[in-house]
């Protein structure tokens, strides 16, 4: 089925938060990648205040992330997917139209607590009313997310062309159509688990979240996936610099690879999906796709391997290696990533027990991007590092047995049974009275029975029929016990 027929057959509102999460990317790409030659350049701030309004921005996502998926629960979905685009439309008209600092501040704080408020709201508003097909649903989102990123530099590049202002207007502009389109055509939705546990205090909700059955060890576990994956943002640009230099060249490489990364997610999101479900089911997808992400630095590994060996190939020779090298890590780690995203998310609603799935969003995220901030300082230090000694090739090692490392955690955990429905869970709802079995099954899209990612039924949600009574089978139906009828 192609990507087009599959995105046809949701309903509506997935349609439209898809739809969203391309818009969002577009608009948010074809600012972000220039926002620091603005400051920088365009307004002649200092290279420290450059980083700290960016960095301002980072915190204020990657550091509310929590907050924004508690407030989705607590007040519903579609007002926090409303107010991220609002808040962003005003952010990103602040940040066309003023020059001082304490402004740029607070409307970078803003467009990344902007982030905070929708991301982990779009998530769970997909997982709650995709069910059975989340893994489909969150392949589809890994395609748009994508096509966003890709387009967005684009349009940004035109733009700045004319005008930086320009761009951020524009850009102001697509999150206002966003914020007016979601208010008139986006249903509202809640958690599956509203009520009473909705209504408690926000600490209490963290607490209940931290101490979630296997949630805290597979977040952690899947810091890795985001080092590695973050990669592309990090470590590939600087050695596509350090190879074909900062001019054209260098922009160019750097642009052929966002493309190379993009075009492959693109272009096999649904097929890895669909092979992996049904050759190694959630689990094994997971597992293995950490362990591919590691992999996918072995031709960087093995170029500067070779190129330290063999001082004296020929320096065209050793830039056509280091290039294919470059691109093949690029379009490896989309590989990975599209293995390992799908499953990801929908292993996070499992966990979650279809309970305050936005807040066990926030707070995976939240964890995530500590271990990103983490991961990217430990990169950046030994990328000098290893340059320094003359051993280039020693991140890309230690990127691979980050890879191997994390593929064997996640490994561990499920064998330990930490990312499986208790058994405690279980004979509960076998045990509860006799009455009418489920109309819907809480259980995940993959073909194998010992996935660690199908969402666990709260307890009770699940009810088994009494085992019939034995009976001869010459007895009349309307002679057999009412259980044994409903059997």
């Amino acid at each position: 089925m192609r990507v087009l027929d599959r995105y046809r057959s949701f309903d509506r509102p997935v349609q439209l938060l898809l739809l969203n999460q391309l818009t969002i990317n577009l608009g948010f790409y074809m600012l972000i990648p220039y926002l620091a030659d603005h400051l920088s350049q365009g307004l002649g701030l200092s290279v420290l205040m450059v980083g700290v309004i960016l960095g301002v921005r980072n915190f204020s996502q990657q550091g509310m992330f929590l907050v924004g998926g508690s407030l989705a629960d607590r007040f519903g979905y579609k007002p926090m997917i409303v107010a991220g685009c609002a808040l962003r439309t005003g952010g990103f008209t602040l940040i066309g139209l003023v020059d001082n600092v304490p402004a740029l501040v607070v409307a970078s704080a803003a467009t990344g607590f902007a982030g905070a408020l929708f991301n982990p709201a779009v998530r769970a508003y997909i997982a709650h009313d995709t069910g059975e097909r989340r893994v489909e649903a969150f392949a589809l989102f890994s395609i748009f997310y994508q096509a966003g990123i890709l387009i967005g530099p684009i349009v940004g590049l035109a733009l700045t062309g004319i005008d930086f202002a320009v761009t951020c207007l524009v850009a102001a502009a697509v999150f206002a159509v966003l914020t007016v389109l979601q208010i008139r055509a986006l249903p509202a939705r809640r958690g599956d688990g509203g009520g009473d546990a909705d209504r408690r205090p926000i600490l209490a909700q963290w607490r209940d979240v931290a101490t979630t059955r296997g949630f805290l060890p597979f977040s952690v576990a899947m810091i890795g996936t985001y080092v590695l994956s973050y990669q592309v943002y990090l470590a590939l640009p600087l050695h596509a610099r350090t190879l074909a230099g900062d001019g054209n060249l260098g922009t160019a490489l750097v642009t052929a690879l966002y493309v190379v990364s993009g075009g492959v997610t693109i272009a096999a999101q649904m097929k890895v999906t669909t092979w992996c479900r049904a050759r190694w089911g959630p689990a094994g997808s997971l597992s293995r796709g950490l362990v591919m992400l590691g992999v996918a630095f072995v031709p960087l590994l093995a170029a500067d391997g070779l190129l330290v060996a063999l001082p004296d190939v020929n320096a065209m020779i050793a830039t056509v290696l280091g290039v294919t090298a470059l691109l093949s890590t690029a379009a490896l780690l989309a590989i990975g990533t599209a293995v390992v995203l799908p499953f990801e998310m929908d292993t996070i609603v499992g966990l979650a027990r279809n309970r305050l799935v936005a807040t066990h969003y926030g707070f995976y995220n939240t964890v995530c991007g500590v271990g990103i901030l983490l991961g990217n300082a430990g990169t950046g230090w030994a990328i000098d590092l290893a340059r320094s000694l003359g051993a280039p090739y020693a991140p890309w090692l230690v990127l691979l047995v980050i890879g191997l490392l994390s593929g064997f955690a996640l490994a561990v955990l499920y064998r330990r049974g930490l990312l499986t429905a208790p058994a405690e869970d279980t004979r509960a709802a076998q045990s509860e009275p006799d009455g009418d079995p489920p109309t819907t099954q809480l259980w995940a899209v993959g073909q194998h029975d010992d996935s660690p990612t199908r969402p666990l039924p709260a307890i009770g949600a699940v009810r088994q029929p009494p085992t019939p009574t034995p009976v001869e089978t010459t007895r009349p139906l309307a002679d057999l016990p009412g259980a044994a009828r409903r059997w």
